[in-house]
C-alpha cells in the first residue's frame, strides 16, 4: 500500500488543533505537491524533507509524491510539519513500519542533513496531545519545555535518523529530565525595601488578596513603580494548570520557559509608546501581546495618561471577559488575558500637583486635560486608586519599621484570605458573580441604607457598586473575625473608590 498517514498538530493560538498529514505515492513523472491551505514556510518542506531524507541514508521516492495536511481549511504555517512529512514518506515508501504511527505525534522542523530544530510553541501541543492520550516525539531542543509536563508520553529526538530507528524498534528515545518543578522560594523584590507608604502597601495587599485592579497615583520619585513591581511576590502561587496555560502563552511568543520559575507570576511592562496591537496581539499569523503574556500576573502601565488613548481603549473589554479574540482575513484565534492591571500616574504633567515640596506649575485646564487622556470607562474598571505622596526623610533613613513586613509575611496573609475566597466561591473576589456577590456581601438593612447612601453621594455606577463589593469582601478575608462585610469594611473600599 502506497499510503501512509501522521499525527502533528498546527499552530493556532492556545488550541493547537490537530493535522492530518497524508501522504500517497503513485505512477507518473517524480514530483512532489503539498496541499492543505499550506504557507510559503510548509510548501518550502518538500525540498528541506527530500535532502535530509537522502542525507539520512534513506531513499527518496522515484514516484510522483502527494502530501495533503487536513483539515483542508486550516492554515498552516511554519516548518513544524517537517518531521512528520518526512516520516510520511518513509512509510508510504515501506521504508519504514506503519505499526508505530498510529499512537504517536510529531512536530520538529528538518534541517537539510536529517537533523531537528526547535519549533516555537510547543507547549500547547503537548498540553492537547496529552489530552488525547497520545505520545509526542519532539526535538531534544525542546526538552526545557517538554520537562514542565514530565516524562511521561513524551520523547525527544536529535534527528530524522534517531526517530526512525525507534519506530524499527532498533533503539530508544530519551524522555525528558524530570526536573525540580516545585515552587522555589521568593528571590524577587521585597516589601521590605518601601519605607513609609502605609496607605499603598495595604491597598497592594487587598489587590493581592482579591486580584483587584489598582491604580496608584503621586509626584515622581514617590515608589509607585517600586510598589508594582512587588506586587507578584506577594501573590498566591499559581495551580500547575494556570502556570501551564501562563508557560503556554510564553511558549507561542517564542520566550524560552525556565523550569525553575515556572510558577512565578508574570509581570509585563510595556513603554508607553507601545501600539494597540502589541498589547493584544496580532500579525497574519496571530501571536499573544502583553495582556495575554501577562495571564495569571500583572500587566503595569506606568505614566499611564502617556499611553495612546486609542491603546488604552482595547484594554476595556479584556479587562471584564478575561479574553482577547483576534480576527484576521484568514483566521481567527483567541488568547486567555486574565490579567490584573496596575497602573501609575503623575498628578498632572508637570508631576508636581498636591506635593509638599515642589510648586505645581500647570493651569487648571491643563490638569482637566492630562486627567481625561484616561476614560471614564476605563477608570470605573479600576477598582482601587490610591495616592502615593512623597515620603519624609526620616522615613527613608530610618530602619524598617513593626509596619514594614517582608513579602514572605505579606503573601502568607494574602494566602491565607485567597484560600477563605477560594473555599467559599472557588474563584478569587474580584472575580464573583453577581449572585455569589449578593450571597457573599449580604449586608445589614442599617448598613445597606448607609452604603447606597453614599454611593449616591460619590455617582457611583452599578458596575463600581459591584467593584466595590468585591473590594470590601477581600477586606473582611483579610481581617478575619466573623467573615461578614461590615460598615468598616465598606468604608474602606470606598476610600479607595474615591482615591
Amino acid at each position: 500500500m502506497s499510503l501512509a498517514v501522521t499525527l502533528t498538530r498546527a499552530q493556532q493560538g492556545v488550541s493547537a488543533p490537530q493535522v492530518v498529514v497524508e501522504v500517497h505515492l503513485s505512477g507518473g513523472l517524480p514530483s512532489t505537491s503539498i496541499v492543505g491551505l499550506p504557507e510559503a514556510a510548509v510548501r518550502e518542506a518538500r525540498d528541506r524533507v527530500r535532502v535530509a531524507i537522502q542525507n539520512t541514508a534513506f531513499e527518496y521516492p522515484n514516484r510522483r509524491v502527494t502530501v495533503n495536511l487536513a483539515p483542508a481549511e486550516l492554515p498552516k504555517d511554519g516548518g513544524r510539519f517537517d518531521l512528520a512529512i518526512a516520516l510520511g514518506i518513509l512509510a508510504a515508501a515501506s521504508q519504514i513500519p506503519r505499526e508505530r504511527l498510529d499512537d504517536c505525534e510529531f512536530l520538529g522542523e528538518l534541517a537539510l542533513s536529517g537533523e531537528l530544530r526547535p519549533v516555537p510553541g510547543i507547549l500547547p501541543a503537548l498540553l492537547r496531545a496529552r489530552a488525547r492520550g497520545r505520545r509526542v516525539v519532539v526535538p531534544r531542543a525542546n526538552a526545557a519545555e517538554a520537562a514542565l509536563l514530565g516524562p511521561a508520553d513524551i520523547l525527544l529526538a536529535g534527528s530524522l535518523a534517531e526517530v526512525c530507528a525507534w519506530l524499527r524498534g532498533t533503539a530508544e528515545l530519551s524522555a525528558p529530565a524530570n526536573s525540580e518543578l516545585d515552587d522555589p522560594p521568593y528571590t524577587g523584590p521585597d516589601m521590605r525595601d518601601v519605607r513609609g507608604q502605609w496607605q499603598a502597601r495595604r491597598a497592594l495587599e487587598i489587590a493581592a488578596a482579591g486580584g483587584h485592579h489598582l491604580l496608584l497615583m503621586g509626584p515622581p520619585g514617590t515608589g509607585k513603580t517600586m510598589l508594582a513591581e512587588r506586587l507578584p511576590g506577594i501573590m498566591p502561587p499559581m495551580t500547575e494548570s494556570d502556570a501551564l496555560e501562563s508557560c503556554a502563552l510564553r511558549s507561542l511568543n517564542g520566550d524560552t520557559v525556565d523550569p525553575a520559575l515556572w510558577r512565578r507570576r508574570p509581570f509585563r511592562a510595556p513603554h508607553h509608546t507601545a501600539s494597540g496591537v502589541a498589547l493584544v496581539g496580532g500579525g497574519s499569523l496571530p501571536r499573544p501581546g502583553e495582556i495575554s503574556l501577562a495571564h495569571n500576573g500583572v500587566l503595569f502601565l506606568d505614566e499611564l495618561p502617556e499611553f495612546s488613548r486609542h491603546v488604552l481603549e482595547v484594554l476595556r473589554e479584556p479587562l471584564e471577559s478575561g479574553e482577547i479574540v483576534i480576527s484576521r482575513a484568514a483566521r481567527q484565534c483567541s488568547f486567555p488575558a486574565q490579567f490584573q492591571l496596575v497602573a501609575a500616574m503623575n498628578p498632572c504633567p508637570c508631576g508636581y500637583a498636591g506635593d509638599t515640596r515642589e510648586t505645581c506649575r500647570c493651569t487648571p485646564d491643563q490638569i482637566l486635560r492630562y486627567r481625561s487622556r484616561i476614560s471614564g470607562p476605563l477608570m470605573d474598571r479600576i477598582d482601587m486608586r490610591v495616592d502615593v505622596p512623597r515620603v519624609p526623610l526620616s522615613d527613608l533613613t530610618s530602619p524598617p519599621g513593626k509596619g514594614d513586613d517582608d513579602t514572605t509575611t505579606v503573601r502568607a496573609r494574602v494566602v491565607r484570605a485567597r484560600e477563605k475566597a477560594l473555599l467559599r466561591a472557588g474563584q478569587p473576589n474580584a472575580d464573583l458573580s453577581v449572585v455569589n456577590l449578593e450571597r457573599d456581601c449580604a449586608l445589614p438593612p442599617a448598613e445597606r441604607h448607609w452604603f447606597e447612601k453614599a454611593l449616591e453621594q460619590l455617582g457611583c455606577s452599578a458596575r463600581a457598586y459591584h467593584r466595590i463589593l468585591r473590594v470590601s469582601r477581600t477586606i473582611a478575608d483579610l481581617e478575619g473575625g466573623s467573615g461578614c462585610v461590615e460598615k468598616s469594611h465598606l468604608a474602606e473600599a470606598l476610600m479607595y473608590r474615591r482615591g
